[in-house]
C-alpha cells in the first residue's frame, strides 16, 4: 500500500478512524536519521496492506504538536506511532524505526 501524507487535524482523524491498525510516521525533511527511518517505513508500506501515513513536521507542526498533546507522547522526530482502534498502542523513534520492528508490531 502506498504511503499517504497527512498535513492537518481533519486528515489525521480520518486516517486513524478508517482502519483498526494505522501507522503514522512523524518525519523531518532535514534530518539524516529521519531519512533513514523514512526509507525503512517506505519499504514496510510497500509490503503490506495496513494503512500507512506520514507527516513532515516542518510542514505540519501544529498537527505534530496536537498528536503529542492529545496522546501524551513526547514529540520526537523521526517517530512512528501505531494506532489501534484510535488509541496509540506503540511508538518508537530514531534508529529503532526499522522494517522488522514495524512488521513485529503489525503482527502483534
Amino acid at each position: 500500500m502506498p504511503l499517504t501524507k497527512i498535513s492537518d487535524s481533519e486528515a489525521f482523524k480520518k486516517a486513524i478512524n478508517e482502519s483498526r491498525k494505522v501507522f503514522v510516521l512523524k518525519n523531518s525533511t532535514t534530518c539524516p536519521i529521519s531519512h533513514a527511518a523514512f526509507e525503512e517505513y517506505r519499504k514496510f508500506a510497500e509490503e503490506q496492506s495496513e494503512n500507512v501515513y506520514y507527516l513532515n513536521v516542518q510542514e505540519a507542526r501544529p498537527l505534530s504538536n496536537q498528536i503529542a498533546e492529545t496522546y501524551g507522547i513526547k514529540h520526537e522526530s523521526p517517530q512512528v506511532l501505531l494506532f489501534e482502534n484510535g488509541e496509540v498502542k506503540w511508538n518508537d523513534s530514531h534508529w529503532s524505526i526499522t522494517r522488522s520492528a514495524l512488521e513485529e508490531h503489525l503482527n502483534q
